[in-house]
């Protein structure tokens, strides 16, 4: 049976979505999303190198950036990219947030910038981050690059959102980024235009597999485009590559076409409706997994947030006991996964400029999380298959 889930729910594109329109996508997005006005760029990891670029124009003597030690490794080369130094923070135990007893101990004037991850679509204490970072006049960069529609970026001083392929919208590829600060976010659209060239042949590229993602992102194109490929690369144990975080230290930098922003202006329309049904059918099958023992569904850090869920993640008691889930159910096609496969001074391609530091509970959470698709194609039969897994190795 050719079947594939995808590891996240993204919204499909439909070949109308293809149609002119007059709309701008910043500010549909802007008012959908009640954020100050939005800039569009042709990755998240471009926005991110705008922000960095901008803010070491406005803070030359500051020269390191905090990240998590269990993050993107996108964002460890956007920092490269700029010429920036990376200062690691642990996470929280059984957290995707900061440990905030070790994160006070890296903050000085040094310090440039400092970037909570909303991993997953849950949102993180930016709050508590601000309230530390502000006595040294650091700018907190919330990544947001997997929590488009998440109550995001009201407590740091800039945000950004990522629309790579299967987050949500999606041009295949884009990056939205604004701060509440007028002065800085005129400060942004300035880089954008210094930095970002025109470059047609990357551009032209981008349509190409935006073509390409229309007509196969579905259970059955996913099988031949994403399912086949993936079982081969787990089967010969490259699972760095099999979940796509074999990244190039070259990042792409170009103009968007008005055609790929039309594109998402209509699929737009029907995000928020999108958002409603993905989150009630997380929420249902969250109450279930919360019934078994032993198994941490990672949610959101603060409260009353509005959270996104392209995909559930769930931490278990060990990493055998994880191993043992996936040996059953990753080469499936029910869209059963790991996030990022290492913690950061974990891959071998970064040791360059990754601290070689000791990240125990990063690395405990690379260890013992997987990752459950939150798709509207995932039926009921097959999660039962998913948590019937998990509870033969959990009891």
């Amino acid at each position: 049976m050719f079947y594939e889930n995808p590891p996240t729910a993204g919204l499909p594109v439909r070949w109308r979505d293809w149609l002119p329109s007059k709309t701008s996508l910043t500010t549909k997005i802007s008012q959908q999303l009640s954020l100050p006005p939005l800039q569009l760029t042709c990755s998240g990891t471009a926005a991110l190198i705008i922000c960095l670029t901008t803010l070491k124009h406005r803070y030359p003597n500051k020269t390191w950036v905090i990240i998590p030690a269990y993050t993107c490794p996108l964002v460890a080369l956007a920092i490269h990219h700029c010429g920036l130094k990376i200062r690691l923070c642990d996470l929280a135990i059984n957290s995707f947030d900061f440990d905030f007893e070790q994160l006070p101990d890296l903050l000085d004037k040094e310090v440039l910038a400092v970037l909570p991850t909303h991993l997953g679509g849950q949102v993180a204490d930016i709050e508590r981050v601000k309230m530390l970072a502000k006595p040294y006049q650091i700018t907190v960069v919330e990544d947001a690059a997997q929590a488009l529609g998440a109550d995001v970026g009201e407590y740091g001083d800039i945000v950004f959102f990522s629309l790579a392929a299967g987050k949500g919208l999606t041009m295949f590829e884009g990056g939205l980024f604004t701060s509440n600060d007028l002065a800085l976010n005129n400060q942004l659209r300035q880089t954008q235009a210094q930095i970002i060239p025109k470059r047609p042949y990357f551009e032209i590229k981008r349509i190409a597999e935006l073509v390409g993602y229309t007509a196969l992102y579905n259970p059955f194109g996913l099988h031949f485009v994403y399912g086949q490929s993936r079982r081969r690369l787990i089967n010969r144990a490259k699972l760095v590559e099999a979940v796509g975080d074999d990244f190039d230290f070259s990042i792409p930098l170009h103009d968007v076409s008005q055609l790929r922003q039309n594109v998402a202006v209509h699929a737009a329309d029907r995000l928020p409706d999108f958002f409603e049904q993905t989150q009630k059918q997380a929420m249902h099958r969250i109450e279930l997994l919360k019934q078994l023992p032993n198994i941490n569904v990672v949610t959101s850090s603060v409260k009353n947030r509005k959270s996104v869920w392209p995909f559930i993640m769930i931490q278990l008691p060990s990493q055998k006991i994880r191993d043992n889930i996936l040996n059953e159910l990753w080469v499936s096609p029910f869209g059963v996964s790991r996030l990022f496969i290492h913690d950061l001074p974990h891959y071998e391609y970064l040791k360059t400029i990754i601290p070689q530091e000791s990240m125990p509970n990063a690395l405990n959470f690379a260890q013992t999380m997987l990752t459950i698709t939150n798709s509207l194609w995932l039926t009921d039969e097959q999660f039962k298959i998913i948590f019937d897994t998990i509870e033969k190795q959990v009891k």
